[in-house]
């Protein structure tokens, strides 16, 4: 039987407790105990990078783990991967600072986890590469004569031509791509997306349904919208509260509470977020008194410029609002810049009467599943969310809003917070359908049996292959 070998920029060792919250930590970890395998990435550590890999072994599973030296954290993570990819594929252009430095870093840095894994990779093996850090990996593996099964899954967008294409290296990453077996998107706009920019640069052949061809290389591309564990998430609902939000109910009383949480990023359209709370309070005066907006946005990536300036615009934003609206013995909206323990969040979402989910690019926004999963089925809140995350495909019965427009987020806010019971209750039932129906255990499976049907590349087929070359910027 074909093991699993699931690489990523991070892994969730067995002891972190902290690295294994997320969803993904789930999928993966269910995937591998099933077929059995390996789990490699980076360990999160700067320094001492020539130490041999860290394993640690439970069961049928092995964790491999490698540092990353402080000039390879720099161009491969922070600048290429997050100041160049990542804006771009949330269609920020306007963010992207290309060096010519990070991309080389960039290539160099999956060239040499390639190496790193290629001793520790089996014949029959599948292989699972995730995410926007690896885009080249499949291409730096066939370069080391890995000939396995290789699948990509992307959890973030994937951006149009339009976009994509104005990246100094997007020839070598489109070619790159097309080195994998299976390519797995979030959303179709994205599996479409990508084909586009795979024509834009070659000619593009089908060869069945989702079969292509392109660089004279064979790839298929599927939509794997990714899941949560809904059941988990109501048991942890459902547990008894923490003295802290006993108190805290104590004190909303009959206020009703509109909830965000997401990380500190550009792509949540927080600022744009703050202002569609206060076009509600001048809407819809008659809320004053009666509602509370808390967004929990703990900071991330605070030594990028661009983060540090969206906390200042937030800050700044809610002294404001709550200068101009609040009362005495009335705070309307509550920022918060810290983290919360993920399970003590569920808790906070069954209580709170509105979802506020309004990101302006996001791949699929697990938070908006989990508050709909977190909810009292006999009294659920409602969920307001942006029609650019990828969960609005899936969550049709939500409240669905151009975040861009705050008039059109303040009417969705007002609805919510006056529908009735039965309203609401259908709209809970029907989402928490789809929920159960695609969830994480589902996600990993439908990727992982399409990516075993795959027929293994021959070495012959291989040395046909054009594999790019990186980098060669002129």
């Amino acid at each position: 039987m074909s093991r699993l070998v699931v690489v990523s920029n991070r892994i969730a060792p067995p002891d972190d407790k902290k690295a294994g919250a997320g969803g993904l930590a789930v999928g993966i970890l269910g995937a591998l105990k099933a077929a059995g395998g390996l789990w490699f990435g980076w360990s999160g550590e700067i320094g001492n990078a020539d130490a041999p890999l860290k394993k640690v072994k439970r069961g049928n599973i092995t964790w491999a783990s490698f540092n990353l030296c402080e000039e390879d954290y720099e161009q491969y993570y922070l600048q290429f991967s997050n100041a160049v990819l990542w804006p771009a594929f949330h269609y920020r252009l306007d963010l992207v600072d290309f060096q010519r430095e990070s991309w080389e870093g960039y290539a160099r840095v999956n060239e040499l986890l390639a190496n790193k894994l290629k001793p520790l990779v089996e014949k029959d093996d599948i292989l699972w590469i995730h995410d926007y850090h690896l885009l080249p990996f499949a291409s730096e593996c066939r370069k080391q004569g890995l000939h396995n099964r290789i699948g990509f899954f992307l959890h973030i967008p994937f951006p149009t031509p339009e976009v994509f294409n104005a990246l100094p290296p997007h020839e070598e990453l489109i070619e790159a791509l097309c080195d994998y077996d299976l390519l797995g998107f979030q959303t179709e706009n994205d599996r479409l997306a990508f084909l586009d920019c795979v024509a834009s640069l070659t000619r593009l052949e089908s060869k069945g349904k989702h079969q292509h061809q392109a660089f004279g290389k064979s790839f298929r591309t599927e939509v794997y919208p990714i899941g949560i564990e809904p059941e988990e998430i109501a048991q942890n609902a459902k547990g008894p509260l923490p003295p802290k939000l006993v108190q805290l109910k104590a004190e909303l009383g009959n206020i009703k509470n509109i909830f965000s949480v997401e990380r500190l990023d550009y792509s949540k359209g927080l600022p744009e977020r703050f202002l569609a709370f206060e076009a509600l309070l001048e809407n819809y005066p008659q809320h004053h008194g009666k509602i509370r907006y808390t967004q929990i946005a703990p900071t991330s990536r605070g030594d990028v410029q661009a983060y540090q300036d969206i906390r200042h615009q937030l800050e700044t934003e809610a002294g404001r609002i709550n200068g101009k609206y609040g009362q005495l013995g009335w705070t309307p909206l509550y920022y918060l810049n810290q983290h919360f323990d993920r399970k003590l969040l569920m808790k906070v979402f069954r209580y709170a009467e509105v979802g506020l989910v309004t990101p302006l690019r996001d791949g699929m926004n697990l938070v908006a599943k989990e508050y709909v999963a977190a909810q009292d089925p006999a009294n659920p809140g409602v969920l307001v969310l942006s029609k650019f995350a990828g969960a609005a495909n899936e969550l049709t019965s939500a409240l669905i809003v151009n975040p861009y427009d705050r008039d059109d987020v303040a009417s969705a806010l007002d609805r919510a917070l006056t529908m009735p019971l039965a309203e609401r209750i259908s709209r809970h039932s029907e989402m928490m359908e789809v929920i159960c129906r695609n969830d994480i255990n589902r996600w990993q499976e439908r990727f992982v049996d399409d990516l075993k049907q795959v027929t293994p590349r021959s070495d012959a087929s291989h040395l046909q292959q054009k594999v790019a070359t990186f980098p060669k910027l002129a």
